[in-house]
């Protein structure tokens, strides 16, 4: 198709789409983004959902955003302000006007921005714009509504689903502003919709009428162009944090010539990885969606006792409700995985929000002395590795393990190269039977590694195996029922120490920036992006820091303390109270040098705020 004659090249840019839930904007910016992948751009997504379920229409409450930073390199996060905003009605302008740059453009709907719109989100004149002091702005109003019906006109659908389509006319006029091939976008429509080939056809239609108003008018002085990146040969897409975390799952049970099973319950923002597991029957996965949080883990408990590799996924309300199982998952020392996709609350809080705030229940949320592996993955592609590295630590070390993500990279995506699996270690359970002749009665049920105290692993059905393990304290030595106190402390001990033994066994913490520097940033989980772009600036500003971020967090990495005692000052950055910050001063209490940077408003954090923050900290103000 023919473009505008005027293209500027630029590096990055953020674009927002956003309107009422149903306006379809989580759909525009998914194919934007996955068109812009496939293009060879880096991404970085951050789809911003309503926390009320269907709020109405038109109001603050229900506005349901998409945000998208693309880029030939350096695209760390998802972005802090927009250099355009699709605005389908005035809640969506005003709620997201805090997050315009200078000079952003503003492509609103006209058809939307009537007197009973602008009633609904509550403005007090009939000019939003001026009312919102937005005169640093460029307003593109386009008529989408009444253009995408005149675009559809005869195609026989009806006056409802027609809007339906206003979502794609906008899009089509993005394409265009960004020289984005329709042509892929046309390919993802019909793979979308390829039962309803009557939708297909209209949503191409108005794509393509879009894009092409755009150009017949030329709506900006400039179209823009992000060049691709030069990346190393491979298959590339993009990927959600949920979807990479039952990829990496699946990888692992192919490493470990295991089934993998998923036992779970439904709950916001983590149902995506029991889905994406119901689909990979060709892989042999069995994912159970069970009918509460109880039985989702407990069937996975059973299913470890059996010989799998066996997962189970919630949010923070679903692992408190996990918690007394989890114990028995310790007790028994079963090979476990918990992914808890972290959400704001308390209680049932804002179920479409990301925070940090089940660190705390992640380490301590059981009664007794109940020591597990505790793991956060940095970004939606570390959720492949991070969960491979689980599971083999689950598999390897008879323990439960609990890999926490966040809403924020549970469903943003980054474009992701398809790894090898051949790149990827081996996992090797510690089989019973290949330790001990259960024939000469060498074997009892709770007989361990001498050196990693990992208990040994009989698969019920084993000849000569046969054992019983359960949530009642055991003999050390001959496996049955004890509650004899000495026996009950070394137990104990052991628990714990077989955890505390896993550091020697992942990676050193290490540690990025200036090597001379006196500030170290921490951060954990999925704020990677975002403090590593931090980074940048603050060096960029003249200042000497370093960055270090934690995936391991139970055990930490064996040289953890050694690091931290290098720095007069250290920052940790979380979108909580302070709970990893408390944490590290509770493990290393000898550490004096600890600052705290603490949000907790359900987004994702801003880098220019950091950078502010962080310079004054660095400065003793």
């Amino acid at each position: 198709m023919p473009t505008n004659a005027v293209v500027t090249d630029i590096k990055q840019v953020t674009i927002r789409f956003s309107g009422d839930s149903g306006d379809g904007m989580q759909l525009s910016g998914t194919l934007f983004s996955t068109l812009s992948a496939i293009f060879g751009n880096e991404i970085a997504t951050f789809p911003d959902f309503p926390a009320e379920i269907r709020a109405p229409q038109g109001s603050l409450h229900g506005v349901s955003g998409f945000q998208v930073r693309i880029g030939a390199k350096d695209v760390y996060n998802s972005g802090d302000k927009t250099d355009v905003l699709v605005a389908m009605n005035p809640a969506a302008l005003k709620v997201n006007a805090s997050y315009l740059k200078k000079g952003s453009i503003v492509l609103f709907d006209t058809d939307s921005f009537q007197k009973k719109d602008l009633d609904k989100a509550l403005f007090q004149t009939q000019d939003p714009f001026e009312e919102l002091n937005l005169d640093h702005i460029q307003p593109v109003g386009v008529a989408i509504t009444s253009m995408t019906k005149s675009s559809l006109e005869g195609s026989g659908l009806e006056n409802k689903e027609m809007l339906r389509c206003k979502n794609m006319f906008a899009l089509g006029i993005v394409c265009w502003l960004f020289n984005r091939p329709l042509e892929i976008a046309d390919k993802l429509l019909e793979q979308k919709f390829a039962k309803r080939p009557k939708i297909v056809i209209a949503n191409i239609k108005a794509l393509t009428d879009g894009y092409n108003y755009g150009n017949n008018i030329h709506l900006t002085a400039s179209t823009y162009r992000i060049e691709p990146v030069e990346a190393t040969k491979g298959f590339y897409t993009d990927v959600n944090g949920n979807t990479a975390t039952a990829y990496g799952l699946i990888a692992a049970a192919e490493k470990a010539g295991l089934q993998l099973f998923l036992g779970s319950y439904p709950i916001t923002p983590a149902t995506d990885i029991l889905q994406e597991l119901a689909k990979r029957k060709d892989f042999g996965v069995k994912a159970l969606q069970m009918e509460d949080e109880i039985a989702g883990i407990t069937s996975s408990i059973g299913a470890a006792f059996a010989g799998c590799l066996a997962a189970t996924s919630t949010s923070g309300p679903g692992l408190a409700l996990k918690s007394e199982a989890l114990g028995l998952a310790v007790m028994t020392e079963l090979p476990l995985v918990v992914i808890d996709v972290q959400r704001s609350g308390p209680s049932t809080g804002m179920p479409t929000k990301s925070e940090q705030t089940d660190l705390n229940q992640a380490l301590y949320g059981r009664n007794g002395e109940s020591p597990l592996v505790v793991m956060a993955a940095a970004s939606p592609t570390d959720c492949f590795e991070s969960a491979f590295t689980a599971a083999k630590i689950a598999l390897e070390h008879m323990t439960p393990v609990i890999l926490l993500s966040d809403g924020y990279i549970a469903n943003g995506s980054s474009a992701w190269k398809i790894p090898e699996l051949e790149d990827y270690p081996e996992i090797n359970p510690p089989y019973v039977q290949n330790h001990f002749n259960a024939e000469a009665g060498e074997w009892k049920p709770y007989l361990r590694n001498d050196d990693t105290l990992v208990r040994y692993w009989g698969i019920p059905g084993t000849p000569n195996y046969m054992h019983r393990i359960g949530g009642l304290e055991k003999d050390l030595v001959t496996g049955v029922i004890s509650s004899n106190p000495e026996n009950h402390q070394r137990m104990i001990n052991i628990r714990q120490q077989k955890i505390d033994n896993i550091a020697r066994f992942i990676p050193e913490q290490q540690v990025l920036g200036d090597p001379d520097a006196d500030t170290l940033i921490v951060g954990w989980g999925g704020t990677q992006g975002h403090l590593m772009e931090t980074l940048l600036r603050l060096r960029d500003n003249g200042k000497k820091v370093a960055y270090t971020h934690f995936r391991h967090i139970s055990p930490l990495p064996a040289n953890s303390h050694e690091l931290l005692q290098r720095y007069s000052k250290v920052i940790v950055a979380e979108q909580n109270n302070g709970q990893f910050a408390d944490y590290l001063n509770g493990k290393y209490p000898d550490l004096n040098s600890i600052c705290k940077y603490n949000k907790v408003e359900g987004q994702p954090f801003k880098v220019s705020e950091m950078v502010e923050a962080f310079t004054q900290m660095m400065e003793g103000k």
